[in-house]
C-alpha cells in the first residue's frame, strides 16, 4: 500500500505547521483573558520573612495580587512528587512541601514568591516589580557531592539526602569482584543540562462557576496524567471537574510531562477573579522554572574473569534533585538508570547504590532518555576503558560479552526480560558502514594537517514504557475517518504514523484520516507520550478499535446485503459477501449507522480501542563517531557519524530517521558543550541565557549514515520498538570514546563531559604528545 506501514510518508502535519496554522498554547485566547506574571526569588536559598504587595495592588491594570496565604485559604495544596519509594533501610523518603507560591523559605533561584494578574502582561510585569519581598539569605549548596555533607537546606531532616536507595545483588556482586582477574574502575560526571524546548511553556486557565469546572490549556506530554495529578493532589477535586487541553507542542523532551507552579496558579486565579488567566514563559524565565536534566556523579567498576568476560558491575551514584523533588524525579536515578546498567551484556551480577540529594538549584526530572543515557554512558565508557587496560580490541570485548539471540528471551539480573535483538550483527554492520578499517589512514592524514583523529563506538539498549493506552476511531458518514489518540505529539509525527496504520487497516486514502489528541473531554483515558511508548501503545489501541469498527460494520452490512454476518468479508473499504461480487462500501455503512442511531452526536461507526501491555520493547543499536581535534585551539570536529539501529518493524522510515537525528544531536550537544553552571557561593545560574549556555547547531555535525535492521519485537502486535529517545542514549558515550581515543597520545584515559575547547586545549597544551 502506497501509504501503509514501512512507507516514508512525508509528515501530514507539516503543511499546517510551516504555514503558520499551528495552534500552540500562546496562540490560544479566550474573551476577557487576563495575564499572570510571577515574582521569583532572586536568591537560591533564603528565609522569606515578608511579601509586601500593597503598592502592586494599586498599580495600573492590576486585577489581583496573590501570595501563599491566599492559596492556603483556597485549599490549594503543594505540588506532588509521585515517584515515592522507601530508603534501603525501609524508612520513608523525605519529601519537602513544594508550594505553588513559596511559604516561608525558598530553595532555588527563580522559585515563585507572588503572582500578579493584570489586563496585560506588561502591566503585570510592572506591578510585580513593585512587590517588596524581604529575605534572610542563607548559604547555598549547589555542588552535587558537597550536598552529602552540607547543612540540610530543608527543615525537619538531618541531611540533604532525600532518598538512599539500592538495587541489585550486593553479595553476588562483591563476590564477583573478589574473584575477578581484572577490575576496571571509573569516576564520571553526567553534568546538568537545561532542556530548552523550542516552544517555552505556557498555560491558560478558566473556571466555569455554574458547572464548577476548571479548564487548563497547556503544552503537555499527556493531558490525562496532568489532569489526574492537578485534580487529585493540588485542587482536591474529581477528575471530571478539570478539563485539560493541549494543542500543538513545540518539543517536550520529558520536561513538559510534569506539574509546574504556573498550572494551578492560573486555575486558582481564574476562579478567584472570574476571568480566564494566561501565563507565557520568557526564555530566561524558562532557565529558572523548567525542570533540568541529568546531574549525576558516579563511581563505577566492572569485574572481568581471565577470559575477559564481565562478571559484575557496581555503580555508586549521587544524583542531584534540585531544591525540591519534582513529579517523577527520584525514579530516574534509582530505577530507570540502574535497571539498564548492564546494557546489552550478559553480566550475571549487578549492584547500584544511589543517593538523591537536595541542592539549591532548579529541580531535576526526566530528560530525553530518562536514565537510559546515564546507564549507557557508564557501561560504554567502562567497556572502552577496560579494553584499553587489557590491550584488546574494544569491539571484540563487546562481542565476547553480548547477550546472544539464542539466549532470548533473556532475563536481566534486574528481572527485566529482553525478547529480541541481534547485537553483534548491528555492530558489525556499523563497523562496515563507518569504514572502521580505514580509520588509521584517515588518522595519518589528519596528523599531517596538525590534527588528532579519534574513533569511538557505543552500543546502547533501552527499555521503553508500556502500560495502558486508548484510541477512539470514528468512520463518518461524510467520508472522513477521525482518530483521537490518548498519546500526545510533541513533534514526533503522530498525525502521520497513526494515519498510516488506520489507512492501511481500513483500506482508505490516508488524506481522509484526521488524527487529533490532547483533550480530556474528547477521549476517556490516555497514557500520554514519554519513554518512547507512543507507537507501541497507541498502535495497539488503534488495532483494537479498527477491529471493532469492522465487526460493527459487518453487522450492518449483513443486514443490508441479507447475508449472515459470518459470511461478510472486509477489504479495501468494502464489506462483501464472501465468494460473490455483492458489496457495500464502508462509508455507505457509516451513513446507515448514523441514520439508525438518529442521535445528534453519532456521525457513523465509532469504537474505542484499549490496549494494555505489561511488556516493554527494547530498541538497541551501535553508534560510531569519528572526530578530529585541533590541539592548538581545542576544537573538536565530528567528521563521521554512523548509526545502525534495531527498532523492530518500521512504520515510517522518514519519521524514524528524524527522531534518531534529533536524538543524536541532543546527546552530542550534552557531550560537546551543554552545561548548567551555578555559582558555588550564591547559587546564581551563571549560564542563564543563550548568551552563556552553549547549544548545538546544525553546522556542528556531519551528515549521518543511518541504517536499520528490522528485528521484530515479540511483545506487541505491530512488532515495533520505540525510537524517540534512542539517538540520545547512544550518542554521548560514542563521542566521548572517540575523543578519548584521539587524546591517547597525551596519556588520557577519561575526560568528563562537556568536551569544551578549553578543556581539550588544557589537555593538549598541558601534556606532551607521545
Amino acid at each position: 500500500m502506497k501509504f501503509g506501514s514501512g512507507q516514508p510518508v512525508p509528515r501530514l502535519e507539516d503543511d499546517r505547521l510551516i504555514t503558520g496554522k499551528g495552534q500552540f498554547t500562546d496562540d490560544l485566547t479566550l474573551p476577557g483573558v487576563a495575564h499572570m506574571v510571577l515574582l521569583r526569588s532572586p536568591h537560591a536559598h533564603a528565609k522569606l520573612r515578608e511579601v509586601d504587595t500593597l503598592h502592586a495592588r494599586s498599580a495600573p491594570g492590576v486585577i489581583g495580587v496573590f501570595t501563599n496565604k491566599d492559596l492556603a485559604a483556597a485549599g490549594i495544596k503543594p505540588l506532588p512528587c509521585v515517584a515515592v519509594m522507601p530508603n534501603r533501610d525501609g524508612s520513608p523518603m523525605f519529601i519537602p512541601e513544594r508550594h505553588a507560591l513559596a511559604k516561608d523559605r525558598v530553595a532555588h533561584l527563580g522559585e515563585p514568591v507572588a503572582m500578579v494578574v493584570a489586563e496585560s502582561a506588561a502591566q503585570a510585569r510592572d506591578a510585580a516589580e513593585m512587590i517588596n519581598a524581604h529575605y534572610d539569605e542563607l548559604a547555598a549548596v549547589v555542588d552535587t557531592v558537597a550536598a552529602l555533607t552540607a547543612a540540610p537546606i530543608h527543615p525537619g531532616t538531618k541531611s540533604n539526602v532525600a532518598l538512599d536507595h539500592e538495587l541489585g545483588d550486593k553479595a553476588a556482586t562483591d563476590a564477583a569482584f573478589a574473584n575477578a582477574a581484572h577490575v576496571t574502575t571509573l569516576k564520571l560526571v553526567n553534568q546538568r543540562v537545561v532542556v530548552n524546548s523550542m516552544e517555552p511553556r505556557a498555560c491558560m486557565g478558566a473556571y466555569d462557576k455554574a458547572a464548577g469546572k476548571y479548564t487548563l490549556c497547556t503544552g503537555s506530554q499527556g493531558v490525562h496524567g496532568m489532569r489526574a495529578a492537578i485534580a487529585k493532589f493540588i485542587l482536591g477535586v474529581e477528575n471530571e471537574k478539570l478539563r485539560v487541553i493541549t494543542k500543538d507542542v513545540g518539543g517536550g523532551f520529558g520536561m513538559k510531562s510534569f506539574i509546574y507552579h504556573e498550572y494551578p496558579l492560573v486555575l486558582f486565579a481564574a476562579k478567584q477573579l472570574g476571568r480566564p488567566v494566561k501565563w507565557v514563559s520568557e526564555r530566561t524565565e524558562a532557565f529558572l522554572s523548567d525542570t533540568q536534566g541529568r546531574d549525576h556523579v558516579t563511581e563505577t567498576a566492572i569485574a572481568l574473569d581471565k577470559d575477559n568476560r564481565i562478571t559484575a558491575i557496581r555503580t555508586i551514584t549521587t544524583a542531584a534533585m534540585g531544591g525540591y523533588l519534582s513529579h517523577f524525579a527520584p525514579f530516574v536515578p534509582t530505577m530507570a538508570a540502574p535497571g539498564m546498567q548492564v546494557g546489552v551484556y550478559a553480566i550475571p551480577a549487578f549492584y547500584t547504590a544511589t543517593k538523591c540529594v537536595f541542592t539549591n538549584t532548579v529541580p531535576v526530572d526526566a530528560y530525553r532518555g530518562a536514565g537510559r543515557p546515564e546507564a549507557a554512558y557508564v557501561i560504554e565508557r567502562l567497556l572502552d576503558l577496560a579494553a584499553a587496560e587489557l590491550k584488546v580490541d574494544a569491539a571484540d570485548l563487546r562481542r565476547k560479552n553480548f547477550i546472544q539471540p539464542s539466549q532470548m528471551p533473556y532475563t536481566f539480573p534486574s528481572k527485566n526480560v529482553l525478547d529480541s535483538g541481534e547485537f553483534a550483527r548491528n555492530m558489525d554492520d556499523a563497523i562496515k558502514l563507518a569504514d572502521w578499517q580505514g580509520f588509521e589512514g584517515r588518522a595519518d592524514a589528519a596528523k599531517a594537517r596538525g590534527k588528532r583523529a579519534g574513533i569511538g563506538m557505543a552500543y546502547y539498549v533501552e527499555k521503553t514504557a508500556g502500560g495502558f493506552e486508548m484510541a477512539h476511531i470514528e468512520v463518518r458518514a461524510d467520508g472522513e475517518v477521525r482518530v483521537i489518540a490518548g498519546t500526545q505529539s510533541n513533534g514526533q509525527g503522530h498525525e502521520t504514523a497513526y494515519a498510516q496504520l488506520v489507512a492501511e487497516r481500513l483500506g482508505v486514502p490516508i488524506d481522509i484520516v484526521k488524527v487529533t489528541s490532547g483533550d480530556t473531554d474528547a477521549i476517556k483515558a490516555g497514557g500520554g507520550t514519554g519513554g518512547s511508548r507512543s507507537l507501541t501503545m497507541a498502535g495497539g489501541a488503534i488495532g483494537v478499535a479498527v477491529k471493532d469498527i469492522v465487526e460493527k460494520g459487518k453487522a450492518i452490512a449483513s443486514n443490508e446485503l441479507e447475508a449472515a454476518t459470518a459470511d461478510i468479508e472486509y477489504a479495501d473499504a468494502k464489506f462483501r459477501i464472501a465468494g460473490t461480487d455483492r458489496a457495500i462500501g464502508l462509508f455507505e455503512v457509516a451513513r446507515i449507522a448514523k441514520t439508525q442511531a438518529n442521535i445528534e452526536d453519532v456521525e457513523g461507526i465509532a469504537a474505542d480501542g484499549e490496549f494494555k501491555n505489561a511488556s516493554n520493547t527494547w530498541p538497541n543499536g551501535c553508534h560510531i563517531c569519528e572526530v578530529e581535534i585541533d590541539p592548538e585551539t581545542g576544537t573538536t570536529d565530528i567528521t563521521r557519524y554512523t548509526i545502525v539501529d534495531d527498532f523492530g518493524k518500521i512504520v515510517n522510515p522518514l519519521l524514524v530517521a528524524g527522531q534518531v537525528h534529533g536524538g543524536v544531536v541532543q546527546g552530542l550537544g550534552q557531550a560537546m558543550g551543554e552545561i548548567a553552571v551555578y555559582d558555588n557561593d550564591s547559587g546564581q545560574l551563571i549560564t542563564g541565557s543563550f548568551m552563556d549556555y552553549w547549544m548545538p547547531r546544525a553546522g556542528d555535525f556531519p551528515m549521518m549514515t543511518f541504517k536499520t535492521n528490522e528485528i521484530p519485537c515479540k511483545t506487541n502486535p505491530l512488532g515495533v520498538k520505540g525510537c524517540g529517545e534512542a539517538g540520545t542514549v547512544g550518542a554521548a558515550p560514542a563521542l566521548v570514546n572517540a575523543v578519548v581515543n584521539a587524546l591517547k597520545p597525551y596519556g588520557i584515559t577519561h575526560v568528563d563531559m562537556p568536551l569544551t575547547p578549553l578543556k581539550i586545549w588544557q589537555i593538549t597544551k598541558g601534556r606532551a604528545a607521545a
